[in-house]
């Protein structure tokens, strides 16, 4: 197999999991701008999310958040999901909404709440074993806002024990990915604030706990491709979330902020071999002033235009350089890589796997926009109120 048709075929393995909320209307703290179309329903979000894997041909999977997607029958709604070309993947927990949790959830100094936070989490595994999902995320608003809140090392025994519990429940073939925020909603100490933090509590659980990366979660100037390569390294980093950010955890469109920095992560994966089924690459956005489908159509192309340039990188030519210490060409190397217009070489993958070159003007034409316009009315758009 020459070069480019291997990475051809790497390319066309590709999976990137886009989460059902993406396709609520979404916003700020002060306001959330409402879209004719929006689903009002789990099933009506696994319609738009069959339509982004129509068209790109990479969007296999699509994560649901409970109880933003609670449903009296999840077997039934995996069976809808697959009807249409698709499948469900992560569930995601929500202990950070509710009235009980305004001190924390898992970490909370009252175990009456953490017991509440707990059984949510246990009742998020029923749900993987009724959906076939692989993979429980968890991320965690819980932190203090003063010193002196509550006890520091405390909340991290009640952490694990809480994590633990969760993670004795969890069935063959089933993961635990721990997400991790260095700061919000809690200002003073956050209780998963760094890859550090999460790798330590997944190290100590065990191999079926994972680390996973938001690439919106990290302070300004963090080198998140260093943190990448490590977790590869460890055997620890079960997964992205992929978004950009300019000023903090802004929920944008990958790519959209710092395309540079998204192929410098995309090549330590390709170097740690994380190109595989063991990594999962998924998106987490708030779409708030786009149209919804159109922003994770673009989303899923960003990452494969950076997985594309990543693939391309001549590893050998960059060994030599490396090894004989000459600077330059080793960045000139990766410059090229990354200055190569991958749009073309992607036009002819979509072209072999019998999809349209352009999947953004292929879903402006197909109608589908105009088809929710006019069927979605009346009823309750899914999202949340701001």
């Amino acid at each position: 197999m020459t070069e480019l048709a291997a990475v051809k075929a790497a390319l066309k393995t590709q999976a990137v999991e886009t989460p059902s909320w993406a396709y609520g209307n979404s916003g700020t703290r002060f306001k959330v701008f409402a879209q004719q179309g929006v689903p009002r329903t789990p099933r009506e979000k696994l319609e738009d999310a069959a339509q982004v894997h129509a068209f790109t041909g990479v969007a296999p999977t699509v994560a649901l958040h409970i109880p933003w997607d609670k449903v009296d029958d999840y077997a039934a709604l995996a069976k809808f999901a697959e009807e249409r070309g698709v499948k469900l993947g992560a569930i995601n927990s929500n202990t950070f909404q509710d009235d009980d949790y305004k001190l924390g959830s898992i970490c909370h100094p009252d175990a009456a709440v953490r017991r509440k936070a707990v059984d949510h989490l246990l009742e998020c595994v029923d749900i993987m074993d009724a959906t076939g999902s692989r993979d429980l995320k968890l991320w965690f608003a819980d932190g203090t806002n003063y010193p002196g809140q509550d006890d520091l090392r405390a909340r991290q025994d009640r952490l694990a024990e809480g994590l633990a519990e969760v993670y004795g429940r969890l069935g063959d073939g089933q993961r635990m990915l721990l997400e991790y925020k260095f700061f919000e909603p809690a200002f003073y100490s956050t209780d998963v604030p760094d890859w550090g933090t999460a790798y330590a509590h997944c190290l100590k659980l065990g191999e079926k706990a994972q680390v996973v990366v938001d690439t919106g979660h990290h302070a300004p100037g963090t080198n998140i491709e260093f943190i990448v390569a490590t977790l590869l390294r460890e055997g620890k980093l079960g997964g992205f979330d992929f978004n950009s950010r300019f000023y903090a955890d802004d929920d944008l469109m990958v790519g959209a902020a710092d395309p540079f920095q998204l192929f410098r992560i995309m090549y330590e994966v390709v170097r740690g071999a994380g190109f595989s089924p063991e990594v999962a690459f998924m998106l987490d956005q708030c779409h708030n002033i786009e149209a919804k489908i159109p922003a994770i159509i673009r989303s899923v192309m960003n990452v494969q235009e950076a997985t594309a340039k990543a693939l391309l990188v001549d590893r050998e030519a960059l060994a030599v350089a490396q090894a004989s210490g000459d600077v330059l060409e080793a960045n000139a190397v990766l410059m090229d890589a990354y200055n190569t217009d991958v749009r073309p070489l992607l036009a002819e993958v979509r072209g072999e796997m019998g999809l349209d070159a352009d999947p953004m003007g292929a879903y402006r034409r197909s109608g589908w926009a105009e088809k929710i316009v006019a069927e979605r009315v009346g009823g309750e758009q899914a999202g949340w109120g701001a």
